[in-house]
Parts: structure tokens; C-alpha cells; sequence
């Protein structure tokens, strides 16, 4: 019975914490050129790799 004392808070926290960091990243614009990165792969570029 301890344990659930000490899991269930911090089980609760993590939860918080994901949730924050979640909330953080949609305000600084992580989600927001969703398709940039998948054209990005296609673009080929010819550098040369002296």
C-alpha cells in the first residue's frame, strides 16, 4: 500500500510534466511545417564530399 502512496503522485507528475512539455512545443511552433520535413528528404542536393 506504500508503494501506491509514492506511485500514484508521481505517476500523476510525469503525466503533468508530459502534458507541459507538450503544451511548450505547440507554443514555440514545433508542429507547425508538418510537410517541410517529409519534402525535405526528397530534394536531392549535389554537393561535393571532398
Amino acid at each position: 500500500m506504500s508503494g501506491l502512496a509514492l506511485l500514484i503522485p508521481l505517476a500523476l507528475a510525469l503525466g503533468l510534466a508530459g502534458l507541459a512539455a507538450f503544451f511548450w512545443a505547440m507554443k514555440v511552433g514545433q508542429f507547425e511545417d508538418l510537410d517541410g520535413a517529409a519534402q525535405r528528404i526528397l530534394i536531392d542536393e549535389d554537393e561535393d564530399q571532398s
